[in-house]
């Protein structure tokens, strides 16, 4: 997975455009201003690195001569004490730059590092972990690409990307069967289907009508045991409500393809990152 280039910058931009405003009051008013400073990115827990190329875009935004040396990379596992890069720049553009840097870091490095927690939780399993849409607004490429980093997948990136049948779609358009068969006779041959049930009734009414995958709303890890079994392979099932970093084990362990997480991006802990001057 790769971030493109100018939606990253045009994050990074509004972020410094909210901080800065029209001046740095400090380091403005007393950093000269080629003076030249050497600092460097330091772990303070262990845990997975993401987004160390989008806080150090920071940087090179603000000072096009900076000097960047990388440690580590995205994705790679680091432990407390571990110096993940160092660089040398514009002391102004590196003091300016700091804390959107960080904000970034952190919180990428905290969504990559809770979903390997995750994914060590499940191997031996079928079972991939994925995020959900329960996003930060502008930042969904950011958590989404922070899951992969920590070895979990992508569900959809929005509402085009397949058609999910959530509870409230199948109440209000009358049932499963009525909303699957009116969705596959307007919808192109591209376009997977996927059914949210909360009982063995409408899991059933959504394998006979061919759904490509089914949720499992809020099911007891018992019942989901019990719809693999009823599923026998017909379609993909997924998880999803109440999994914790407790039972995930556990989940996995029902035989379902996929366990859907909204706290791998809603509500993930920031890793603790410091930046070090030298």
């Amino acid at each position: 997975m790769k971030l493109l280039r100018f939606y990253v910058d045009d994050i990074i931009k509004t972020a410094l455009n909210e901080d800065i405003n029209y001046i740095d009051s400090t380091t403005d008013l007393l950093i000269a201003p080629d003076d030249r400073s050497e600092a460097y990115f330091v772990a303070k827990a262990s845990g997975v690195v993401a987004g160390l190329d989008v806080a150090l875009r920071v940087f090179e935004l603000l000072d096009s001569t900076i000097e960047i040396t990388r440690h580590f990379g995205d994705g790679d596992k680091v432990q407390k004490g571990d110096v993940i890069a160092e660089f040398k720049g514009n002391t102004a553009a590196l003091l300016k730059g700091e804390r959107t840097a960080l904000n970034l870091l952190q919180h990428m490095s905290g969504i990559a590092s809770y979903t390997a927690l995750c994914v060590e939780k499940t191997k031996g399993t079928n079972a991939s972990i994925c995020d959900t849409r329960k996003t930060l607004p502008g930042l969904r490429a950011l958590q989404k690409y922070s899951v992969v980093m920590g070895g979990g997948r992508n569900h959809r990136y929005n509402l085009t990307d397949a058609a999910m049948l959530k509870d409230n779609h199948i109440d209000a358009y009358g049932g499963i069967t009525n909303a699957v068969n009116a969705l596959r006779s307007r919808a192109g041959h591209m376009l997977k289907i996927e059914v949210e049930t909360r009982n063995f009734d409408e899991l059933n009414e959504a394998l006979a009508v061919g759904a490509d995958v089914i949720m499992l709303d809020n099911m007891s890890c018992e019942d989901m045991k019990k719809a693999v079994e009823i599923t026998a392979g017909r379609a993909k099932l997924e998880a999803s409500g109440n999994v914790t970093l407790e039972n995930i084990g556990e989940v996995a362990k029902t035989g379902v393809d996929i366990i859907s997480l909204g706290a791998l991006t809603h509500s993930v802990t920031a890793f603790d990152i410091s930046m070090k001057w030298r």
